[in-house]
C-alpha cells in the first residue's frame, strides 16, 4: 500500500497518534523542548510517516499537494509542538510548493524521492542581515558562468539553517558592469554537493522555537542551469506568489496551537476551585475564554478559505490583501491565545516547560517574520485606500460593502465605518486602519463557514467580540495621536529633584 492509498483521515490519525506516543510516552515533550533542537533519532520518527508527503504531487509519489492536507497537518503537529509545525511549514510553502511549481521539471522527481525515502527538507533563503523586509534591495547576486551560475552573498535567520539539505536562494543578477538587476531569481542548491554547499558562520541564540535553527549563512557556490526556478512573469511575481501563499497557510499551524490554548484552559479552569466553585464560573473567565474560542471560529474559518484559494494552481501575487489579513490576524490571535491561558494558569503558567509559557514565546516571532504585522496591517490599509481612489470611493462603508470579500461582513461595522478618507493617513493611522480592516476581512470568512454549517453559537460570540475589538481599534484610530518621541529626555525629568 502506498501513501497515496491511505485516506487523509487515516493518515491524519496516524500521525497525531505517532506525536503523542514521541511526544507523551516515549519523551516529555516539555523538556524537549528546553532543549536546543529535536534528537535526530525523535525527528527520523517523525519524518518516518511521511508528514511532508501532503505537499508533494501525485505523479511523484505524494499526496497530491491538496492545501486541505496541508493545513490539517500543520494543524496536528502545532497542537503537540508550534516548532514543529512550523518546520513543516517552512518546508511545505516555501520549499516542496515553489518547486512543484516553478522547479525545471527534469530537477523535481530527485527531489521529491529524496524527501519520501530519504526524509529530506528545505527551506528558502531571503533574509539579508542589512535587508530584513526590504528584499528588494538584497545584495546576494549571482552571475552566469560555463555550467549554470554562481552565487554569492550573505543570509540569515532561515528557519533550518544548517539543518536543511535543500534551499531556494534569492539573488539579484549582476550584470558585467557590476550593477545588480531590479528583478528577483531564485535558484536551488543542493547541500550534499560540495560547489553547492552552505556555510553556517553562526548559529543563533534565538529566543523560542528551540526546536528551529537559525543563523548566519555564508554563500560562494556554483549550481546548474537547471536549478534556476522559472517564473510564470517576473521573479518579483514569483516571490509574491511563494510568500502569499506561505501566509495563507499560517491559519494551519494556528489551528493547533489556538485549540491547544483552549483546550488547556478549558481543563485548567474546570478543575480549579476557587472558594466554592471553579474557575470557569467566573464572569472574567468565562469572557477570557470565549476570547480564545474567538480565535478558533476566525482560524477555522481562515482554513477553510485558505483551502478553496491558495493551492498551487492559483497565482497568488496580487492576492496580498487576504494574505496579509490571514498572517497578522492569526499570529496576533495565536498572541493572545497564549497569553490568556497563562493569564488564567496563574504562577503554573509561567514556566517555560509550561504549554502556556512555551506558547507565549514561541507564538511571537509569528507576528515579526515573513513581514511584521505592522507594515502588513499598514499595507492592508493601503491596498483598500488605493482601491477606493481608483473608484473615486472615498466614504469606507460604501466602498466596502461593494467588495466582494467584506460585503456581508461590514453591515455588522455600519456604524463604525461610515466615514471618509479623503486625505493621506499617517503610518500609525494606516496601521490602525488595516487592524480593523483585517478583522472585517476574517469575519467575512466566518460568516461563509457559518453559510456551510458550522455551529451558530460560536459565530455569534465570534462577532460580538470582535465589534467589541473593532469599537476599540476605532477610537484609536479616531484619537488625535501626534505623540513624537523625545529627544534628550533625561533633562530635567529625573523625579528625585522634584522631591
Amino acid at each position: 500500500m502506498t501513501i497515496t492509498d491511505i485516506s487523509f483521515s487515516e493518515f491524519i490519525k496516524d500521525f497525531e497518534q505517532t506525536l503523542k506516543h514521541l511526544f507523551h510516552e516515549k519523551e516529555d515533550i516539555n523538556q524537549l523542548s528546553l532543549e536546543r533542537g529535536l534528537p535526530p533519532s525523535m525527528m527520523k520518527d517523525i519524518l518516518s510517516m511521511k508528514p511532508l508527503s501532503v505537499a508533494i504531487p501525485e505523479q511523484y509519489g505524494g499526496r497530491g499537494s491538496k492545501v486541505k492536507e496541508c493545513l490539517g497537518l500543520l494543524a496536528a503537529a502545532s497542537y503537540e509542538s508550534l516548532p514543529l509545525s512550523l518546520t513543516f511549514g517552512i518546508n511545505i510553502a516555501l520549499f516542496l510548493e515553489p518547486v512543484s511549481k516553478y522547479a525545471n521539471e527534469g530537477v523535481r522527481q530527485g527531489i521529491f524521492t529524496r524527501f519520501l525515502e530519504n526524509q529530506n527538507m528545505g527551506g528558502l533563503m531571503i533574509t539579508e542581515p542589512d535587508y530584513g523586509s526590504d528584499a528588494l534591495n538584497m545584495k546576494t547576486f549571482n552571475t552566469e558562468v560555463e555550467n549554470g551560475y554562481q552565487i554569492k552573498g550573505t543570509k540569515h535567520w532561515q528557519g533550518l539553517t544548517g539543518l536543511a539539505d535543500y534551499w531556494i536562494i534569492a539573488s539579484r543578477q549582476k550584470s558585467s558592469n557590476g550593477e545588480l538587476g531590479r528583478d528577483i531569481d531564485f535558484f536551488l542548491a543542493d547541500n550534499t554537493i560540495k560547489q553547492q554547499q552552505v556555510v553556517v558562520e553562526e548559529l543563533y541564540d534565538n529566543l523560542g522555537l528551540y526546536m528551529i535553527p537559525y543563523g548566519l549563512n555564508k554563500l560562494d557556490l556554483e549550481v546548474p542551469a537547471n536549478f534556476k526556478l522559472q517564473p510564470e512573469t517576473t521573479g518579483i511575481k514569483m516571490m509574491l506568489d511563494i510568500l502569499h501563499r506561505s501566509r495563507m497557510q499560517f491559519p494551519g499551524m494556528g489551528m493547533g496551537f489556538i485549540k491547544r490554548m483552549l483546550d488547556e484552559a478549558m481543563i485548567h479552569c474546570k478543575s480549579r476551585i476557587v472558594g466554592t466553585g471553579n474557575l470557569l464560573e467566573l464572569d472574567q473567565v468565562q469572557f477570557q475564554i470565549s476570547r480564545i474560542q474567538a480565535a478558533y471560529t476566525i482560524c477555522s474559518a481562515m482554513c477553510a478559505r485558505s483551502s478553496r484559494i491558495s493551492g498551487i494552481e492559483f497565482n497568488l501575487a496580487m492576492e496580498g490583501l487576504e494574505a496579509n489579513a490571514m498572517k497578522a490576524v492569526v499570529t496576533d490571535l495565536m498572541q493572545e491565545s497564549a497569553q490568556i491561558l497563562v493569564q488564567l494558569s496563574g504562577a503554573k503558567g509561567y514556566r517555560i516547560s509550561n504549554i502556556g509559557g512555551r506558547g507565549i514565546v514561541d507564538s511571537r516571532p509569528f507576528q515579526i517574520f515573513e513581514g511584521s504585522n505592522e507594515m502588513l496591517y499598514a499595507q492592508i490599509a493601503d491596498m483598500v485606500i488605493r482601491a477606493m481612489k481608483k473608484r473615486k470611493e472615498v466614504h469606507l462603508f460604501n466602498y466596502l460593502k461593494q467588495l466582494p470579500l467584506t460585503a456581508g461582513a461590514c453591515l455588522h461595522f455600519q456604524k463604525e465605518l461610515s466615514f471618509s478618507i479623503d486625505g493621506n493617513l499617517s503610518q500609525r493611522k494606516l496601521i490602525d486602519l488595516g487592524r480593523v480592516l483585517g478583522r472585517i476581512i476574517s469575519i467575512g470568512y466566518v460568516l461563509d463557514l457559518e453559510d456551510k454549517g458550522f455551529r451558530k453559537d460560536l459565530v455569534d460570540n465570534c462577532v460580538t467580540l470582535v465589534k467589541q475589538e473593532v469599537l476599540s481599534l476605532m477610537a484609536a484610530f479616531n484619537s488625535d495621536n501626534i505623540v513624537k518621541v523625545v529627544d534628550g529626555y533625561t533633562e530635567n525629568s529625573s523625579w528625585m529633584a522634584f522631591v
